[in-house]
Formats: structure tokens, C-alpha cells, sequence
């Protein structure tokens, strides 16, 4: 099954588009938890014990891990080794190098520890994103439009006549198939949302910012229309509340986001 099917399956029987990002800050983490790599493991395990009935899709923040060296790498496979086989996965580790470089990042990513896709970055073209095509049934989210403040630094600068972001998104939809090439759009930009997707009409974003990060559900969705989607929500999720019996409150917060997302039958 490609990782297109999965992720198609995956909302289908969940009936949401929510992703819940593991993003374990340590600073955050509810008492009884503290800073060490043992810990940000046990609360994230915590996590999903909490939401894997509910949601189809984790996005795994590689940042949070990698922090920690190979003690953080150690951690995620352990979490892929807990996450259920029909839930979707996502590495976001924002890769993007020289492609001998990134051979060796989707050698990782997709052959060690197995993700479903990967977030990567665009900026140095085609030939740094192809290693990571030729997984023919894993997917790639490349970034586009992002909702940093700092994505303005380059992202909306203006090219003969369009954005940067827009040329980005019309220059590598040819590198692949829609079902295995999808894109990052900002929660916190709905109009460029929409017209990436005028843009890419068939293929899956990947839509961060919602909650913490102030995105609107509703302009988003309606930009976004019916096509594939994967709306990301992170820390209003997993650190809706601090309380020692944080799991309670992740899954209410999880089962509401995924009500207001939800996909038709």
C-alpha cells in the first residue's frame, strides 16, 4: 500500500483530517515530568496512548529528539515502533541538501525508521528533493508557505510577476505525481492557501498553525475546499492543560479538534 493509500484510509476511518504534532517541549511537560529524554519519551508514549484512537496522522518534530543525540534518535524508534501500523506518519524534519546528502536523510527517514513522509525544504531544487522521490510509495510535503513571521524574508517576495512561494509550487508540481508530492501551507495564510490551491488542486497540503499559533479553522478550510488535507495541531493539543493526569485532557482536546475537521463518508 503507497503512503498516499494509507493516509486516504487512515482519515476515512478516523472521519478527520486532525494531525496531532509531537512536539514535546520539555519546558511544558506536566509535573512530574522532567527535562531528560526518558521523560519527553514517556510523555509522548503518554500521548499517544491517549489519541490513537482518534486521530489518523502524528507528525513527529524532529527537533525535540535530535536535541538529545543518539539518545533522542533511540527515542523515536521507539515511538515508531508504538504508533499503530494504520496510523499515518510524518517525519518533520525539514530536510533539503545536495543529493548525495540527501540520499543519505531519506535513506533514514524512510528506510530505518520507516515513516509514511517527510517535510523538506525546496530551496536548493530538484536534485535535492529527488532522493526522497525515488521512495516511489512514501510521500513528500514540501514547504511553501509557511506561518513563521520570517517566512515573509523570502516566501513573498515578488518574481516576475508572482510570489516566490507561487513559482515554487508551479515549478516542482512536475517532479511527481500528486499522490506522492504534497506541500506545507501556513494556517496563518488562508488567501496563499488558496491560491496554492488553485495551483495544486490534487495534491495533499500539510497545514500547520492551528491553535497556538492563532490559524482560523474556518478560512482555512474554506480555502482549502474539499481536497486532501492534513490540518496539524500541536502544543493546543498536547499541552491543552499541565496536570498530572494530562492524557484525560490531551484526548478531549484531540476529540474536539477532530469534530470540527471532519471528512464525509
Amino acid at each position: 500500500m503507497t503512503s498516499h493509500k494509507k493516509l486516504i484510509n487512515a482519515q476515512k476511518r478516523t472521519h478527520t483530517r486532525l494531525c496531532v504534532g509531537l512536539d514535546p517541549d520539555s519546558s511544558k511537560l506536566p509535573k512530574g515530568f522532567g527535562p531528560a529524554v526518558e521523560d519527553i519519551l514517556k510523555f509522548t508514549l503518554g500521548v499517544i496512548e491517549a489519541t490513537e484512537s482518534v486521530v489518523p496522522v502524528y507528525k513527529i518534530n524532529f527537533a525535540f529528539f535530535e536535541k538529545f543525540g543518539a539518545k533522542g534518535f533511540s527515542a523515536i524508534e521507539t515511538i515508531m515502533e508504538r504508533i499503530p501500523e494504520n496510523i499515518f506518519t510524518i517525519a518533520d524534519a525539514k530536510r533539503g541538501d545536495i543529493g548525495n546528502s540527501s540520499r543519505m536523510y531519506a535513506d533514514m527517514i524512510f528506510s530505518h525508521f520507516n515513516f509514511d513522509a517527510v517535510t523538506i525544504s525546496p530551496y536548493m531544487g530538484s536534485d535535492s528533493v529527488e532522493p526522497f522521490l525515488e521512495y516511489k510509495d512514501k510521500m513528500v510535503f514540501l514547504l511553501a508557505r509557511t506561518s513563521n513571521k520570517g517566512g515573509d524574508d523570502f516566501q513573498s517576495l515578488i518574481s516576475d510577476g508572482k510570489f516566490i512561494y507561487e513559482h515554487v509550487v508551479e515549478k516542482s508540481s512536475s517532479w511527481a505525481s500528486a499522490e506522492q508530492l504534497g506541500y506545507v501551507v501556513g494556517a496563518t495564510r488562508p488567501e496563499e492557501l488558496a491560491k496554492i490551491r488553485k495551483i495544486v488542486p490534487a495534491n495533499a497540503l500539510l497545514i500547520p498553525g492551528i491553535g497556538t499559533q492563532g490559524g482560523d479553522l474556518e478560512s482555512v478550510l474554506k480555502a482549502n475546499g474539499s481536497a486532501t488535507a492534513i490540518i496539524n495541531v500541536s502544543r493546543g493539543i498536547i499541552f491543552t492543560e499541565v496536570r498530572e493526569d494530562y492524557q484525560e485532557d490531551i484526548y478531549l482536546a484531540t476529540l474536539s479538534y477532530a469534530e470540527l475537521l471532519p471528512i464525509e463518508d
